[in-house]
């Protein structure tokens, strides 16, 4: 009876005629002292149980998130000759890192309706919901602006290279101004602008060596960190004044 339960259900579950068979160059990043940023190298195959269609079109999203966080957006306006913090928004989750890479042009290889669905593109996958200010979504475009210019938002339209409908890749820099966390590495097959696959996995980034030191001492010993700290200046200033009262000898 058991074994009749579960070909029922294997049969009533459909097969997916194309499935995504992911790599990654690295499964995890090191941010040391000297960390300058990394690249990271997605790629991967279309595994196939039919022939390929030749009557729609195929493509290949790949994302990369970093840990969400909630942001304050504020406008700033001048009153009596001064700038000054004026109107706000909160956003209650925004990835601090986000890269979307595509095989052709948004619009050619997603769907409103399914990106809407998934929440692919930065727009979508930035969650605003209880912002009560007019004009609300200029204050999304604005922290989508600054992070773009900063290299933490990134789209890579026509950066996955598609060969023969079968192997993908794609290369994904991540700059030096990362936080630690776990990074979502997400994988889109489509056709016709519909997902017809998925695959997520992650990557850890963590600070190692004499960054993870600090880290640890700022956040678990305040205390001795600020000792420290002053500590260096002091020596730092007492070398630099050693150092001109030589020169000027």
């Amino acid at each position: 009876m058991i074994r009749l339960l579960a070909l029922l259900v294997l049969l009533a579950t459909p097969l997916k005629a194309e499935e995504i068979v992911l790599g990654l160059s690295r499964d995890e990043v090191a941010i040391t002292a000297t960390f300058e940023g990394s690249d990271i190298l997605v790629f991967g195959a279309i595994k196939r149980d039919a022939p390929i269609p030749d009557d729609s079109q195929l493509g290949v999203i790949v994302t990369v998130a970093g840990p969400e966080q909630p942001v304050t957006v504020r406008r700033k306006d001048r009153r009596l000759g001064i700038w000054v913090n004026t109107e706000g928004v909160e956003v209650d989750a925004a990835p601090s890192f986000y890269a979307v890479a595509t095989t052709a042009p948004m619009p050619e290889v997603l769907s409103d309706v399914e990106d809407l669905r998934y929440r692919i593109t930065i727009p979508r996958v930035i969650r605003s919901v209880g912002a009560v200010v007019e004009d609300s979504r200029s204050f999304t475009q604005a922290l989508i602006r600054i992070r773009a210019g900063d290299g933490l938002y990134q789209v890579l339209e026509g950066a996955v290279d598609l060969e023969e409908e079968t192997l993908f890749r794609a290369a994904i820099t991540l700059p030096a101004n990362l936080i630690e966390g776990d990074y979502e590495a997400h994988i889109f097959l489509t056709r016709d602008g519909k997902v017809i696959d998925e695959y997520i996995t992650t990557i850890p980034v963590r600070k190692v060596g004499l960054e993870r030191w600090l880290y640890n001492l700022a956040h678990e010993n305040a205390f001795l960190y600020g000792l420290m700290s002053i500590s260096i200046a002091i020596a730092a200033g007492w070398g630099a004044s050693a150092i001109f009262t030589l020169l000027r000898r």
